[in-house]
């Protein structure tokens, strides 16, 4: 005889204090035994509904058949339905506080119907077997501050399509299949993560997932909740961690969603110039509201403890940090002391961070913050916000500026490219190309690159050296290391046929070298957060656009020296100067990985206010990557 599950008096007080982390294992709908009885367990948030009850398939969508009863103060309603059952879809058929009637998805639903269906659908997430024991156990070791990081964004709709049929008009991988396809690539080309974007449920391809309806079920386009766990295990079991991107910022306005709830402003502000997104035209979340506060900390803990996941990088931070992003004069409210902080939002993020990181060890929480907010990475004690790590926009947009300049102009721009180091350890950070850069007419990574084809080419590969080589983590997205020609569309595949070209092939071996360099050698990472891991040879050469740069590793043996040519010049004698009179080896070049034994012996010869220095032939648009 099963217990009798119910909306408990505890579950009450805790929901009400936002500090129920594990609310999604009593919300939504639970298939569960009562009194010898198999059935669901529904339970839904609706404050100021007059009435709610549950409708599906297992009662003709009748909305007299199953009434949902209060359980308490707090506006949680609950009901048993004897003889409902996984793979049924239901709705919560709710009578408004005005008297409207609502259908409403269920917002802690674990699996959606396909779009354009709007119905969730009752599923059992607690029979997954994992087989990650390994991984789990490892991942509480891991350190983003001195381990290696090299992230893999994929969209998994778009990565790779099956050819076209009938039952599969998408042509869209399930998840488990993708999975084996996926790993395999990423181990080949050695990325330590991938970075998913549009997994949890969303109703239009269009928005790349970025507009969520369902927060607690990965997207039904690929499959089953348990297909979405087969596939972080997967890749654990191939050592590759996964990490999600998550969207607290906004919801769309949808019937079936979130917005207006039970008639009247749930999860958002009910004024719209605290609730609303003008540009993106979506509700903003009311993050001073326990519960609503609690329905986004325990999503973020469902994704990584109930599905392994081994990090959160958190969307459009600086829209929910200023309550004036995108919005003119008389279209926001300013906070009690008359400014533009949403407090609100900046005590969430403390506590979202502190509780995730503090509960699960070795995971991670990255912030997408556009903005010079202080301390995003710093310690909520000492009132940072608490992320793990924060993208380098500013790195990105310095970077792409000087990389789209006919080689002429860089040296008027030499200072892009040496800036960043100027504030570089006030934030701990990931230099990332992501899917943001390469869409809606902005261009392809490589066709960003000024000069004919065989140029783009060398000038992204020297591009790609300079990123790989200075500190902080790494994120490229699908198809920049292998030269995809065309932006990317969440319409259709990568263009895969290009590596049947040896210069997309090339491109793609010569970023599978850096990886390869990047992770065996802990100079690469290993002091990204530490003023005494990187030193300048010559910043200033900006009449020949050349940088040159150490990177020191923890021990101090195996430290690398860094030379890019960003011009199409020859320098058969560059000679560069060293900080140590020793060897100096060469591992990669323009060409990539470096295989013979080719050596550069210091001399005593004054260069670039060093006593000792070598020389070197460096190529147009040449790299060199030496060991000592």
């Amino acid at each position: 005889m099963g217990e009798k599950m119910a909306f408990t008096d505890m579950d009450q007080y805790l929901f009400g204090q936002g500090t129920h982390y594990d609310i999604y294992k009593k919300m939504g709908a639970h298939p569960v035994t009562e009194d010898g009885v198999s059935g669901v367990y529904f339970a839904v948030w609706a404050p100021n509904a007059q009435s709610v009850s549950v409708i599906g398939d297992f009662n003709g969508w009748d909305p007299s058949a199953n009434p949902m009863e209060k359980a308490g103060p707090i506006g949680v309603y609950e009901t048993f339905v004897p003889g409902a059952k996984k793979g049924e879809l239901y709705k919560f058929h709710i009578i408004g506080y005005h008297g409207e009637e609502l259908d409403k998805a269920d917002p802690y639903a674990n699996e959606c119907e396909m779009r354009p269906g709007t119905a969730s659908r009752i599923t059992d997430i607690t029979d997954y077997k994992w087989k990650d024991a390994a991984w789990m156990r490892s991942r509480e070791k891991f350190d983003e501050n001195k381990d290696a990081m090299a992230i893999y964004e994929v969209h998994l709709g778009s990565w790779m399509k099956h050819p076209w049929s009938e039952d599969n008009a998408d042509g869209f991988y399930n998840y488990r299949l993708a999975a084996e396809r996926l790993a395999e690539y990423v181990k080949k080309m050695g990325y330590t993560h991938i970075e998913l974007i549009g997994i949890a449920e969303h109703p239009f391809d269009g928005s790349w997932g970025y507009q969520v309806t369902g927060y607690y079920a990965p997207t039904s386009r690929y499959g089953t909740p348990q297909d979405f766990k087969y596939f972080v295990d997967y890749m654990h079991r191939n050592k590759i961690g996964v990490i999600l991107d998550w969207v607290p910022a906004h919801f769309p306005k949808d019937a079936h969603g979130l917005a207006n709830f039970d008639g009247t402003a749930v999860y958002e502000h009910e004024d719209p110039r605290q609730g609303e997104h003008p540009d993106w035209g979506t509700k903003i979340y009311n993050y001073g509201r326990p519960e609503v506060k609690n329905f986004l900390i325990a999503n973020a803990l469902f994704w990584v403890e109930e599905c392994h996941v081994d990090g959160l990088r958190v969307d459009a931070v600086a829209s929910m940090l200023y309550l004036d992003y995108g919005k003119q004069d008389g279209q926001w409210v300013a906070n009690k002391y008359g400014d533009n902080k949403n407090l609100e939002a900046i005590e969430f993020f403390k506590h979202l961070n502190s509780v995730l990181l503090g509960r699960n060890h070795g995971t991670v929480m990255i912030a997408e913050e556009s903005t010079a907010w202080p301390k995003v990475t710093g310690k909520p004690e000492d009132d940072g916000l608490g992320f793990s790590l924060k993208w380098n926009m500013g790195w990105m947009n310095d970077f792409l500026e000087y990389m789209k300049l006919d080689p002429y102009f860089r040296k008027f721009n030499h200072n892009k490219m040496t800036f960043s180091m100027m504030y570089a350890y006030s934030e701990k950070y990931v230099l990332v190309l992501s899917h943001d850069e390469v869409v809606h007419l902005k261009c392809s990574m490589l066709n960003k690159m000024p000069g004919e084809l065989p140029d783009k080419f060398k000038n992204l590969k020297v591009g790609y050296t300079f990123m790989f080589c200075h500190p902080g983590k790494k994120l490229l997205f699908m198809g920049q290391d292998f030269g995809q020609l065309r932006e990317w569309s969440e319409e259709r595949e990568l263009d895969w046929f290009l590596l049947g070209e040896e210069s997309h092939r090339s491109l793609q071996s010569f970023v599978q070298g850096l990886l390869k360099i990047y992770r065996k050698y802990p100079a690469l990472y290993g002091m990204d957060d530490d003023p005494k891991g990187f030193e300048w040879i010559n910043a200033n050469d900006g009449d020949r656009s050349i940088f040159s740069f150490v990177r020191y590793s923890p021990t101090g043996r195996n430290n690398v020296l860094v030379v890019c040519n960003f011009t199409p010049v020859e320098r058969p004698e560059y000679r560069v100067g060293v900080p140590k009179n020793k060897q100096y080896r060469l591992i990669m070049n323009e060409q990539g990985l470096v295989d013979t034994r080719e050596v550069y012996k210091a001399e005593l010869s004054n260069c670039d206010n060093r006593d000792y220095s070598f020389s070197y032939p460096l190529a147009p648009y040449g790299v060199g990557v030496f060991l000592f």
